[in-house]
């Protein structure tokens, strides 16, 4: 049995390390843009707006304040690199709008757009090399969330087993599991804790961010004092089906029922999600438009060069959106013409020989996604969502998946949470399991999650991965 010397971990002091790290990153960088900006002449900065050392703390400040208010020392975080970058680039646009009105409403000289540009683009990069410097020290260990788990069980062991590989444990570390009354053991006697001295004090002593409650048996057994006095110092608690959703990615069907969606946190389809979504779809959609154009013009040419004149460029195919409402989705051609001349549907496959030459590029490139952009324009889909399937399709799984229907409460996406973590589907089996993650994005969608599913959309994109 492990003892208490033995898990203490200092994550906490190296959060406030990485934070001073920070903050000190923020002052040079915004003395670095004023040194850029005047060309080092200290006369024409003096003239300018006096001391700068006054004004970088002022920047840093904010933008500590900001990067706070993101949870970016909360010393409780499950997000990875690409969850930092999407929270830290949050930060500093909302950071850099409230220093906009701080320093041009104060009594003393501005500092000027061009400082204050250079300020942002530099320290937003420092920050982020910071971040991907603590992350990768000892695997990420100076901000891995710390957890303590309540059972040695049947139950306890899911996550002992489910979730051992580094991967899996990339924002999180295990400090062991408190036995419980009833339980069975299952998880090594090595990582066991001796809880004698209370829950309280080894919550104290192992600096736990988080405690996971998975005993086999419920009924008398559980701390709730303890638990509650754990809670009330700032302690997360949560259920075991409830972290293991959260660490996966995906919602745990075995355990749906109705009561999942009317009672469960989430689900957030207020007005102003609707809002900020619609207007996220806008302008993303707007700016891959533009951006795109090119590209989708070259793809055009190709595909008729390949198909001549009477081959169609686009394909228009009928799918299932928002509400079980059917619209068709506009896509470039990478399939022959007569690739369904039976008028059966069929799921696409490695290696489809139905797949044009130009299409196999396209496919692989997600090109042939980019006409989709007048979809989410029409109000049809979204940016990020889940993917569209066909009428028949719907209606074999529906039949055959429980629970099916409720990924149709938002509009389909052209990227989406699913599409990134589970290959292409092409049957029933893909189809559920990509249920999990689809359901994982319904019930936690947000601002936020879109621009980490746009920020890894383009990792995707850049390296192939997942296409077919």
């Amino acid at each position: 049995m492990r003892t208490l010397a033995d898990a203490l971990h200092p994550a906490r002091r190296w959060t406030l390390l990485l934070a001073l790290a920070e903050f000190l990153a923020l002052f040079l960088a915004f003395q670095f843009a004023v040194f850029v900006r005047f060309f080092g002449d200290v006369a024409l900065i003096e003239a300018a707006f006096g001391d700068s050392l006054a004004r970088g703390l002022l920047f840093a400040c904010v933008l500590m304040l900001a990067m706070t208010s993101m949870g970016l020392y909360a010393g409780q975080s499950r997000d990875g690199w690409s969850g930092h970058a999407v929270r830290v680039l949050v930060a500093f646009v909302g950071g850099g709008l409230v220093l906009l009105a701080v320093l041009y409403a104060t009594p003393v000289k501005d500092v000027g757009r061009g400082v204050m540009a250079i300020a942002l683009a530099s320290g937003f990069v420092a920050v982020l090399a910071l971040r991907a410097l603590a992350l990768a020290v000892g695997r990420g260990e100076l901000l891995r969330r710390q957890v303590l788990v309540l059972g040695t069980g049947e139950k306890a062991d899911l996550i002992h087993s489910r979730l051992r590989r580094a991967s899996d444990r990339r924002t999180f570390g295990i400090v062991g599991y408190v036995p419980m009354p009833g339980d069975a053991p299952r998880v090594p006697v090595e990582l066991h804790l001796d809880a004698s001295q209370g829950l309280v004090a080894l919550v104290d002593l192992l600096a736990v961010d988080e405690i996971v409650v998975a005993p086999d048996c419920r009924r008398g057994t559980l701390p709730l004092d303890a638990l509650m006095a754990c809670r009330l110092r700032g302690v997360l608690v949560n259920e075991l089906h409830d972290f293991l959703e959260m660490q996966t990615g995906r919602a745990q069907i075995n355990v749906l029922s109705p009561s999942w969606v009317v009672f469960e946190s989430g689900f957030d389809r207020g007005v102003v999600r609707s809002a900020s979504k619609r207007a996220f779809d806008i302008l993303s959609a707007s700016a891959l438009f533009v951006l795109a154009l090119p590209v989708m013009l070259l793809t055009a040419l190709c595909i008729k060069l390949e198909s001549g004149p009477r081959g169609p460029v686009f394909y228009l195919q009928e799918r299932v959106g928002e509400g079980g409402r059917t619209f068709r989705v506009i896509k470039f051609r990478s399939m022959r013409t007569d690739a369904e001349r039976d008028g059966v549907a069929r799921w696409a496959t490695s290696d489809d020989d139905r797949v044009t030459r130009v299409g196999r590029v396209i496919r692989k490139l997600r090109i042939d996604e980019l006409p989709q952009v007048v979809n989410v324009l029409k109000g049809e889909m979204s940016f990020v969502g889940p993917r569209p399937e066909r009428p028949a399709f719907v209606e074999q799984l529906e039949r055959e998946i429980p629970y099916y229907g409720l990924r149709h409460v938002v509009k389909p996406g052209i990227t989406g949470w699913a599409q990134l973590r589970y290959a292409y589907g092409a049957s029933v089996k893909d189809a559920e399991e990509k249920l999990k993650y689809d359901l994982y994005y319904v019930k936690h969608q947000s601002l936020m999650f879109d621009l980490l599913v746009l920020l890894q959309t383009v990792e995707v994109v850049l390296f192939g991965k997942g296409a077919r």
